[in-house]
């Protein structure tokens, strides 16, 4: 992707080239045999907002479908090897490493805190795989729980982490609040 730079007073806006597209405007899967092949990381999060009562027969493994963290955890693994298979023009890539970590949290809001960390090395990054990973075990944990509580929200879901390829960054802390950015 070729780019520009611009600041604002909010953010870094990104004036970019598609690279999925072709002169003409049509979708293609970009060619990559030209870059390095590299170690690539990606590491994405998402939150589901749960009532407390939910949250509290999740910690006690009391929900009628059976262990929910442990399933949602498989599920989020599953889905970063499909991605190319989700995604239309994604690359399938040989996955080296793929883990999702699910955090209760009771405060300020109930819910689960969901990471997917994603390793490859090759010449495309994994944030897709990562991206991937926490909305499908975000929708399992939904789909679990969603007999007792009709109230859940998924979302926060965001990249925090890149590295290996032209544009590295982490984002999982900021320097400048002593507070992490999820």
């Amino acid at each position: 992707m070729t780019s520009k730079q611009k600041t604002t007073s909010q953010s870094t806006v990104s004036t970019t080239t598609l690279t999925h597209l072709d002169a003409q405007g049509a979708a293609h899967m970009v060619d990559v045999s030209d870059k390095a092949t590299t170690q690539r990381t990606a590491v994405a999060t998402g939150f589901i907002q749960l009532q407390p009562e939910t949250l509290a027969l999740l910690r006690d493994q009391a929900l009628p479908k059976g262990d929910v963290l442990a399933t949602a955890r498989i599920a989020g693994i599953m889905a970063a090897k499909q991605t190319s298979s989700l995604i239309p023009l994604c690359h399938p890539l040989p996955l080296t490493k793929v883990a999702v970590d699910l955090e209760l949290v009771d405060t300020p809001i109930s819910g689960v805190k969901i990471q997917a960390t994603c390793r490859t090395t090759g010449q495309t990054g994994v944030e897709m795989e990562a991206l991937t990973a926490v909305s499908v075990a975000g929708l399992t944990l939904y789909d679990m729980c969603k007999a007792v509580d009709q109230d859940m929200v998924i979302g926060a879901i965001q990249l925090i982490k890149k590295a290996g390829g032209k544009r590295d960054f982490d984002k999982s802390f900021d320097k400048t609040t002593d507070k992490a950015s999820i």
